[in-house]
């Protein structure tokens, strides 16, 4: 059965200003009602077991644990929440990863506004919503990589994105939260799936994909 109005939502942003900002834009629509805030991902787990809400807003990039993984932690253990990620990454391989692990909407923050309430109201109802431009990014995406490319994790993404633009394993390391061992680790995987091992085909692989751009390459 489906939820009846108001629609509770849990928001989870590890900026107070923009979840200010975002409790003031939702709860201009009689429809919804804010129930907690969480600045990470652990407290945001701990308010949707608690409060059961229709819908967890979730920033993709938040100190501490990473939002990815925790997404079908979350649906698991509360298959009647739906979760709507708000995020300022715009890369469309965030956004098939984030749908694949169980996600039902994906918002840049810069599309905020209008697009957050309909990813909302349309998650309450079960189905999936995306950014239109995003959205249509992530169709071109995957029609050109389709079955060509090697499977990377979100995570292994991201850090070769922070590779290509120049990063060192330390520097990458303090940028998501890991120890260094586990940077290395990760490169060394991504290493072996893309049969490359020199950073300038590495930096290729990553302009190819379209998950960077070359005005992020460092001098």
């Amino acid at each position: 059965m489906e939820p009846t109005p108001p629609f509770t939502v849990v928001l989870a942003d590890d900026h107070v200003v923009v979840r200010s900002g975002l409790r003031l834009l939702l709860e201009a629509e009689e429809a919804i009602e804010v129930v907690a805030e969480a600045g990470d991902v652990t407290a945001a787990i701990e308010a949707v077991e608690r409060l059961r809400p229709d819908v967890l807003v979730l920033d993709l990039h938040m100190p501490g644990e990473p939002s990815l993984p925790a997404i079908p932690r979350l649906r698991a253990s509360c298959p009647r929440t739906s979760v709507v990620v708000l995020t300022a990454q715009r890369d469309p391989s965030y956004a098939g990863e984030a749908l694949r692990l169980g996600a039902t909407g994906y918002v840049p923050k810069e599309a905020a506004g209008g697009h957050l309430l309909a990813a909302i109201l349309t998650a309450v109802r079960g189905e999936t919503y995306l950014e239109p431009q995003l959205g249509a990014r992530l169709a071109a995406t995957a029609a050109a990589a389709a079955g060509a490319a090697p499977e990377l994790s979100a995570r292994e993404l991201e850090v070769l994105r922070l590779i290509a633009r120049g990063l060192t394993n330390r520097e990458i390391a303090e940028r998501l939260y890991l120890s260094v061992r586990t940077v290395e680790s990760h490169r060394a995987r991504i290493q072996r799936k893309l049969g490359r091992s020199r950073r300038s085909d590495l930096v290729d692989y990553a302009l190819e994909r379209g998950l960077i751009e070359a005005s992020d390459l460092s001098g």
